[in-house]
Parts: structure tokens; C-alpha cells; sequence
């Protein structure tokens, strides 16, 4: 069964910090690479990070967030997270972890609102 659970959205100030959290199945998670997936208002989802399962975890981000979004995985606990730094209202949205390339299945999400 696949489950993917979102974590650690929330209101914050332009400028600030959050750190988000999924847990995946094991089931796709020891299989797949990763992805932070994010959906603004009006807009259609976007990949925002994604991560290797092997090769030495490869990452690679959304020009958008680059320099300001730092995604890691724990193969130990099946987790994935993502580092926001400097977030800015553009960021605002809700966050979704799931396979990258994405499977069918979502996770309710997260939402993050960044105020200016």
C-alpha cells in the first residue's frame, strides 16, 4: 500500500524557515528517487527538488528555489525532507512528496504561506 504523509508546513514571515518532512511507504521508497512537488493557487503543481535513490543521492531544483531549498532523504526511516531558507509569497503554496517521476497516488500535503 502506498502512503505518503506531508509534514512541518505553516505561516511564515518573507524571509524565514521551515523544514518539511514526508514518510513513505518502504514499498516505493526503496525503489524510486523523490520529489517535492509544490501547487500554488491557480497553478498547476510543480516539481520543485528531486533525489536520486542511488548514485550518491544527485539532487537537482527548480531554478526558482535554487540556492534556498535543500532536499535530503533518510533510506533508514523512509523520509524525505526539505530545507526552505529564505522563502519568499512566491513559495507560497501546498507541498507534496511523492516518487519523481510522480505515481499516481497523492498525500493530502502541506501547506506553506509565506506572508510579505
Amino acid at each position: 500500500q502506498v502512503q505518503l504523509v506531508e509534514s512541518g508546513g505553516g505561516l511564515v514571515q518573507a524571509g524565514g524557515s521551515l523544514r518539511l518532512s514526508c514518510e513513505a511507504s518502504r514499498i516505493i521508497f526503496a525503489i524510486y528517487g523523490m520529489g517535492w512537488y509544490r501547487q500554488a493557487p491557480g497553478k498547476q503543481r510543480e516539481l520543485v527538488a528531486s533525489i536520486t535513490l542511488l548514485g550518491g543521492s544527485v539532487t537537482n531544483y527548480a531554478d526558482s528555489v535554487k540556492g534556498r531549498f535543500t532536499i535530503a532523504r533518510d533510506n533508514a526511516r523512509n523520509m524525505v525532507f526539505l530545507q526552505m531558507n529564505n522563502l519568499n509569497p512566491e513559495d507560497t503554496g501546498v507541498y507534496y512528496c511523492n516518487t519523481y517521476p510522480p505515481q499516481p497516488y497523492w498525500g493530502q500535503g502541506t501547506q506553506v504561506t509565506v506572508s510579505s
